[in-house]
């Protein structure tokens, strides 16, 4: 198999481990296709269905992604290149991926909140969450790269977003930055193992020493996206992460991870109401229970990229401390209780 489909042995293992057999060649297969072009009707100018028949009159076929959207199309074929007609030139749509639609249903920013995209460029769920809240309020768009900030700066002014401000700081920074949102998203920089049909180098360019470098910064971001929350917002206190990776290890582990870290955060229902239940144990391992609540998709079967989607509702600005206190058994000559200090982060 990694003969045939071009993987090499490290990460075919780690998929067989996730997948039956028969599964893994259904999941092998749906990457050697490309996922369907989907475009987001951009409501700060548009509406779906005046978008769609301006591009039904040049020629383009396309349909509404499925119920569980309002603003997205499928594009099955276009005689004129999607990326460069007047409508996205206007900034009418923008090119994005269904999957990456998910992670803001489920953020579902409100008007006049504050609400950072801690991994923001090209600027799909930045240019969705301004949309969604009407231009009110304050999207701060983060990325780590100049680089590929200078993409996001132009999404945001072609789709006429005035309520972002981008800026450059590695995520693990906030909230010492600026802290106090009613939501955070956290899209996490991970392996792209379900995206595999857009970057076929992801079969053969990851090792075990990348999955630990990312797991690491995965865990240490979704941390700072905790704390930057709010938990006395009377609107959000919600952080959603997310990631296009299949594996555990990215996903249900580090959502685990922060769990037992933050016991001020609970996981709530995505509000995304298709996809599998996220994993409560895996190889031996048992995960918290409320895991189930967290939401994976597949190309193979909802023809899509590859995705995980949790919610975090937090709870206190307080993390909880461990009971450390312990008592010197009578008889032993001394009488007193004494509390370990617990460094907080």
């Amino acid at each position: 198999m990694c003969f045939y489909y071009g993987y090499n042995d490290f990460l075919m293992d780690k998929l067989l481990q996730l997948f039956t057999v028969a599964e893994a060649v259904e999941f092998f297969e749906a990457n050697e296709v490309a996922r369907p072009v989907t475009v987001r009707t951009n409501t700060l100018k548009a509406r779906r269905r005046e978008l769609a028949q301006a591009l039904i009159n040049r020629g383009v076929n396309l349909d509404p992604i499925g119920k569980w959207t309002k603003v997205g199309l499928t594009v099955f074929d276009s005689p004129v290149p999607v990326g460069a007609t007047p409508e996205y030139m206007a900034g009418h749509y923008m090119i994005q991926a269904a999957a990456s639609f998910l992670p803001v249903v489920a953020l579902a920013p409100q008007e006049n909140e504050k609400v950072l995209d801690m991994s923001a460029a090209p600027g799909g769920k930045t240019t969705y969450c301004a949309a969604l809240m009407k231009n009110t309020g304050l999207v701060v768009a983060n990325d780590a790269s100049r680089e590929r900030s200078r993409a996001l700066v132009a999404n945001i002014h072609r789709l006429g977003v005035t309520n972002a401000l981008v800026c450059n700081y590695d995520g693990r920074e906030f909230p010492k930055v600026m802290g106090g949102f009613d939501r955070v998203l956290l899209d996490a920089p991970c392996s792209g193992t379900g995206v595999i049909s857009k970057d076929a180098s992801v079969k053969t360019n990851k090792g075990p020493e990348d999955f630990e470098m990312l797991t690491r910064l995965q865990k240490e971001l979704i941390l700072s996206a905790i704390d930057s929350v709010n938990a006395d917002s009377p609107t959000g206190a919600i952080i959603v992460y997310s990631t296009c990776s299949v594996t555990v290890d990215e996903d249900e582990a580090v959502v685990d991870y922060a769990l037992s870290k933050r016991p001020n955060v609970k996981l709530v229902e995505t509000g995304v109401d298709f996809g599998r239940a996220g994993f409560t144990s895996f190889r031996g391992k048992a995960f918290h229970a409320s895991l189930a609540l967290t939401r994976r998709f597949y190309p193979h079967t909802h023809n899509m990229d590859g995705f995980f989607v949790a919610k975090f509702k937090k709870l206190s600005n307080k993390i909880p401390a461990a009971d450390n206190t312990f008592v010197v058994p009578t008889g032993s000559g001394v009488q007193f209780k004494q509390k370990k200090k617990r460094a907080q982060t």
